[in-house]
């Protein structure tokens, strides 16, 4: 994913931003506290700039809906800031874009820790500035403090008739978990489930009200019970393997190399990376930038416009996404660095500017059989500092 920011003096532009747990390229970006020990969160990307900029990353505790909290006391002041962040220079082949950066946070100078449970944003900005930001991303720290029982049943709908039958293919997931005596079930808020890496697009069951497919269990004691029923399982992703400059030089490539793609409603895809990427190494000579054009012919009794997505702009519906119709053949070109992207094709409406409708599967098939991962978190209104979200508990739940 690409960000770009004008001032008086520069035009940066960071490329290629990734976020992700230390040894676990492909993971959402979660890192867990245990035995005194936080596992790790790397941030790398490639810059474009005519020189090696001043920059700092700034990290934000946040509410559960991502917004930064103005509260001294979750703050952090002292260790909050990497400052001057260091570059290294990309190979001499690669074009439109000169260096590198790679951090893992928190890093071993001690600048920066994650003290609190929760979600945070960070922030690549200016180093006299900071209110100039380059880009910007999101993740979790989980201080487990209960164990979830977690449970997943393939169930099929039965409120309607589908046509075809394998609309109907849904899971169920339910989470129950006892509440130490140390916390007040009072404050136990929601859980939260993010599907592979669609941090963007949750499950939500808020313990404040109840719907057919989420709902809330208390026996009034400390026993809770969240369900979530009517999630459609999709298909495996599909893939572009961009890594072979043989098969696809460089310049102006296809995301395939057979050219269009079509609907995949009777066709079970290949493993995928549960919505990943995994970049050429950035001191490959052959870790350059291509023009991929991405090639979809839908059939003719499809609804919707078509939007692609992926790991490359972090699974997000945008009118940016939205796909140029020419004669019935669907065309989107984008830039990307040489690497394994999983990506998919989703319709959509575009109503006053904004996206509605979302539809994963009609292009894409549903079947019980595809592997998803889904991360589970589950929020306690801490009263303390103020009052702020606090995760007590994750679990990571594979559906095959």
């Amino acid at each position: 994913m690409a960000f770009l920011v004008s001032n008086s003096y520069s035009q940066i532009k960071i490329k290629s931003l990734r976020y992700y747990p230390y040894g676990e390229d492909t993971a959402l970006p979660v890192i867990i506290s245990g035995n005194d020990n936080l596992s790790g969160l790397v941030i790398e990307f490639d810059l474009d700039s005519k020189f090696v900029p001043d920059l700092d990353i700034v990290f934000r505790f946040c509410d559960r809906n991502w917004k930064p909290m103005n509260n001294v006391f979750l703050s952090n002041y002292g260790q909050s800031v990497s400052y001057s962040i260091d570059f290294s220079n990309l190979p001499a082949s690669v074009l439109n874009a000169v260096y590198h950066y790679k951090g893992v946070f928190p890093d071993q100078k001690g600048y920066v820790s994650f003290p609190y449970s929760g979600k945070y944003m960070f922030y690549v900005t200016d180093a006299l500035d900071t209110s100039i930001v380059f880009a910007s991303g999101q993740f979790y720290v989980v201080f487990p403090e209960i164990e979830l029982n977690v449970n997943l049943k393939k169930e099929s709908l039965e409120d309607k008739s589908y046509y075809p039958l394998e609309l109907g293919r849904v899971f169920n997931i339910e989470t129950k978990f006892n509440l130490p005596d140390k916390l007040f079930p009072a404050n136990v808020s929601c859980m939260e489930i993010v599907e592979n890496q669609k941090i963007y697009n949750p499950y939500i069951v808020d313990r404040s009200f109840n719907t057919n497919t989420r709902q809330f269990y208390w026996d009034g004691n400390r026993a809770f019970t969240f369900l979530i029923r009517d999630i459609k399982p999709g298909n495996e992703y599909r893939q572009t393997d961009l890594r072979d400059a043989n098969k696809f030089p460089s310049g102006n490539v296809k995301a395939q190399f057979d050219g269009i793609e079509y609907p995949r409603f009777d066709k079970f895809g290949n493993r995928d990376l549960n919505g990943g990427e995994l970049l050429t190494d950035f001191n490959n000579d052959y870790a350059d930038y291509l023009n991929v054009t991405f090639s979809f012919r839908p059939a003719d009794n499809f609804y919707g416009d078509i939007y692609l997505t992926g790991a490359f702009n972090n699974w997000q519906i945008l009118p940016a996404c939205q796909m140029i119709n020419n004669g019935g053949l669907y065309n989107k070109t984008i830039e990307l660095k040489r690497g394994i992207f999983d990506y998919q094709y989703v319709t959509a409406d575009l109503l006053n500017g904004e996206i509605k409708n979302q539809d994963w599967v009609q292009l894409e098939g549903n079947f019980w059989e595809t592997e998803n991962v889904y991360n589970i978190f589950i929020f306690y209104q801490d009263p303390d500092f103020g009052g702020f979200d606090r995760i007590i508990a994750y679990q990571k739940l594979t559906s095959k």
